[in-house]
């Protein structure tokens, strides 16, 4: 079976549940990457749930992705980081994280941001967000066509990202998508617990 699902953290982690549900998540062998995005903590607690995770992953095959922090990444040996437009450039995190490591940037729908991403060395790049997301505000707005382009130009992994569930992912990976990221859709999903929702994607 594939693995395309990129799964990211809910913003809040809390209690031993969490850590239960994500296991039980990972068991059903569809998710490739899983990002751990978590804002508004102290380096500590960063430190502390990373590390729990990593345990989880490292279990079921995963590899772990931070979110914005090389520095926490390299610490607790993950295997990758993922940077936005607004965070540490490329080169530094590059240098702090070393060579084999994973690190994916945030292109939003912008062909001139990933083609500078292909020259530096990115390993993946992101697009979106192509739905209406409740995970963050909408500020970026992508387009199916950008996946097609993509897919034929720059020649490497390509992440979707924004609003994609069940009833819109099977769109994302026909038009050259190679993974989807959901957050919402996994751990906030009211009709549906968390295995019950990545089992929606076959």
């Amino acid at each position: 079976m594939k693995r395309y699902i990129y799964l990211i953290s809910p913003p809040k982690i809390r209690g031993v549940k969490f850590y239960r549900e994500l296991n039980n998540v990972l068991r059903t062998n569809k998710v490739k990457y899983f990002q751990l995005r978590l804002k508004k903590i102290s380096i500590l607690n960063l430190l502390k749930i990373s590390k729990k995770i990593k345990k989880i992953v490292k279990k079921n095959k995963v590899k772990l992705i931070i979110n914005d922090n090389p520095i926490v990444a390299k610490m607790i040996d993950a295997d990758g980081c993922h940077i936005g437009q607004k965070d540490m450039d490329f080169i530094s995190c590059r240098k702090i994280l070393g060579k084999n490591k994973i690190i994916g940037i945030t292109c939003h729908n912008s062909k001139k941001l990933a083609t500078r991403a292909k020259k530096y060395g990115a390993n993946y790049v992101a697009f979106g967000a192509f739905f209406k997301s409740s995970t963050k505000k909408t500020t970026f707005k992508a387009n199916l066509e950008i996946l097609r382009w993509a897919k034929k130009k720059i020649n490497m992994p390509i992440v979707a990202i924004g609003g994609i569930d069940s009833s819109n992912y099977k769109k994302i990976l026909s038009n050259g998508a190679n993974f989807i990221a959901c957050s919402n859709y996994v751990w906030r999903n009211k009709k549906l617990n968390p295995v019950s929702a990545v089992n929606k994607f076959k």
